[in-house]
């Protein structure tokens, strides 16, 4: 279904708004990523490798996270629940669960924040699709009596539409109002804006052939006009100085000019005026930059192939990143998620995503850690193979406690047991 005919099937009161040329729908899904919705600022900003990296680190990890519902009473995951077909299945037609977690994330980080079209069956009220809205064409509304409604503007039609709040999974970024998320572009943007700089001065350092600008100066008089003939004999009249230049960046010029010799007649004399790489310490600024912009993101610098690689600190700050940047997105979105997808007869349900694919340790950490849960009766053989994605075995819904505690109510009684090998209160047979 396209984004466009579930819109006007089910909601009415349009009115004309101005018209653009990029559209989302589900026979071209690849349209948010075109058109007017795509700023510059952030096709620029994508550009620099450390937001790319950050991005791609941020978005992946939110997308491969297992979803489930959970009862809150039981604690019992509800493999069957009818939102697996949304949630675990396909978000719909278009696109997989990766590519619809993976699309929002990208849209909440880099647009500040990611709106879901929640489609669902007119007979049941049961979410059928999830269909991810360009943040750039939605905008939140109170109106008087203090309700949220979601507008859309169509970019394709020019017809605005308004939904209802209950509608719209709504995934925002830092927030000073609550209805509308900033960016970290936009937070982030004037360090951004350098590392772009950054990078163009780096590229036209190459362009320009790798050294540094300077000036030519002669003891002739330059101020006339020379003329020249070309490979095709065409004359043309040029100033004694472009003719000049132009004749030295021919020469030098360009990375495959790098480092020749110059040789200067007619009494030409080179100054370099500029300052070297080594003078602004461009490494050293590299790296701030890089960790500047990590700082923005959350993620930790050697997720971005950059800072000290010690297996270790490493390991520590993976966890961290789970634990600070991880978590809290992951949080909005359970909560999100649960509110809007979930129906009111099921408040007892929630939605959840599996946060121990990150907080694995290796395998020996693992292992150890199964055996401590199952020795003090947390986790059974088969809670231990669900973990791992193993089947169930005969006997493995058991649960195991040690001998050598009990509880504390009893722990008189216990005692005296232990210690004289029976129970005292225990009548003697015969």
């Amino acid at each position: 279904m396209s984004l466009k005919k579930g819109l006007t099937k089910t909601f009415g009161g349009k009115s004309k708004v101005q018209k653009s040329t990029s559209y989302l729908t589900l026979d071209n899904p690849e349209g948010w990523l075109t058109g007017d919705a795509m700023s510059l600022s952030t096709d620029k900003a994508m550009k620099v490798s450390t937001v790319n990296r950050c991005v791609e680190i941020r978005s992946n990890t939110i997308a491969v996270l297992p979803v489930y519902i959970m009862d809150e009473k039981t604690k019992e995951r509800l493999s069957d629940h009818r939102l697996g077909k949304v949630l675990w299945g396909r978000a719909n037609e278009a696109m997989t669960t990766f590519d619809y977690e993976k699309l929002q994330q990208v849209n909440r980080d880099l647009r500040g924040n990611a709106y879901t079209w929640i489609h669902r069956s007119k007979s049941t009220g049961y979410p059928e699709e999830l269909i991810p809205l360009p943040p750039d064409y939605v905008s939140p509304y109170v109106d008087g009596r203090g309700k949220l409604w979601y507008i859309f503007f169509n970019p394709e039609t020019g017809e605005k539409t308004k939904i209802p709040s209950v509608n719209i999974l709504h995934y925002k970024a830092f927030s000073t109002d609550g209805l509308k998320g900033i960016s970290i572009l936009k937070r982030a943007s004037q360090v951004i804006e350098t590392a772009q700089s950054a990078q163009s001065y780096e590229q036209a350092m190459y362009d320009n052939g790798g050294r540094p600008s300077g000036v030519l100066t002669a003891d002739t008089d330059l101020s006339g006009t020379k003329e020249i003939t070309d490979e095709f004999g065409n004359k043309t009249t040029v100033r004694k100085k472009d003719y000049l230049r132009q004749e030295w960046e021919r020469v030098h010029a360009g990375p495959s000019n790098s480092f020749r010799v110059a040789v200067l007649d007619l009494g030409l004399k080179y100054q370099p005026i500029a300052m070297t790489n080594a003078d602004v310490q461009f490494v050293e600024s590299s790296e701030l930059r890089v960790a500047d912009v990590c700082r923005f993101f959350g993620v930790p610098p050697h997720m971005v192939f950059a800072g000290k690689q010690s297996y270790q600190s490493n390991e520590q700050n993976s966890l961290e990143y789970v634990k600070y940047t991880l978590q809290p997105d992951v949080t909005q979105r359970e909560q999100e998620d649960t509110h809007k997808l979930l129906l009111p007869s099921e408040s007892g349900l929630r939605v959840r995503r599996e946060m121990k694919v990150y907080l694995r340790g290796d395998t020996a950490a693992q292992a150890s850690w199964y055996k401590s849960m199952r020795e003090c009766g947390v986790y059974s053989t088969d809670d231990i193979r669900g973990l791992e994605d193993l089947g169930e075995v005969p006997g493995g819904d058991g649960r195991y406690a040690s001998w050598n505690y009990g509880p504390l109510d009893k722990w008189s009684e216990l005692s005296v047991i232990r210690a004289l090998g029976k129970d005292p209160n225990q009548k003697q047979e015969g």
